[in-house]
């Protein structure tokens, strides 16, 4: 078995304005670049035999830069739409901080960290988890099999898939997240569960 690497993508344009982006397809931004490329400095000793990225660009973006910095150049790639960002239905494009202020705390909290909270015309994260974990298993864990497999994506994406992986309770997902400018490595079992992690993290300060 080789390494599962996952990161999240680096600082896009709506991640700055403090939007809700979702499904929308933005950019890095200048910083985002920046710190993709210092992100992959912790990848500097490590091999990378396959990768994979949602179909959205700014996931692109960072895996792209990640693999030109470290001369990885001919790494097979997959994109995915299984990887894609949580649908946030109704509330794409509007402020975060200030949906928070419209909605109120409590609701604002279960919107963004609940596990089945519904939201308007999107997706919750058992929904995201419902697709991610599908594809994890049948695309993903037999490349580990093979070799050492990166995988950039999204924060909820990749929360949907770290519940699996280290097996968090419903309850416990509130309290999952995976923070910008970090990268997880895994050892997994057959089944794409932890055996170990080792995280490693850049300093990088950005709206989540």
């Amino acid at each position: 078995m080789g390494k599962l690497i996952i990161a999240r993508h680096c600082e896009s344009e709506w991640n700055k304005a403090g939007r809700w982006t979702g499904t929308r397809d933005r950019h890095l931004t200048e910083y985002g670049f920046k710190k993709s490329e210092e992100m992959a400095q912790l990848l500097k000793d490590t091999h990378i035999d396959y990768a994979f990225a949602s179909m959205q660009v700014r996931s692109i973006e960072t895996l792209a830069s990640m693999l030109n910095v470290c001369e990885q150049y001919n790494v097979p790639t997959e994109h995915a739409r299984e990887l894609n960002e949580r649908d946030y239905g109704d509330y794409t494009g509007k402020n975060k901080w200030e949906m928070e202020d419209s909605i109120g705390e409590e609701e604002f909290k279960q919107l963004r960290r609940g596990w089945d909270h519904p939201i308007p015309n999107g997706e919750s994260l058992k929904m995201v988890y419902d697709r991610v974990v599908p594809y994890y298993l049948s695309h993903v864990v037999p490349k580990v099999q093979e070799g050492n497999v990166l995988v950039v994506a999204h924060g909820n994406s990749l929360r949907a898939l770290i519940k699996y992986i280290e097996r968090v309770s419903d309850e416990g997902v509130a309290e999952l997240g995976m923070p910008f400018g970090t990268l997880i490595f895994y050892d997994i079992d057959s089944e794409g569960r932890m055996i170990t992690k080792e995280t490693k993290a850049i300093d990088m300060q950005v709206n989540a």
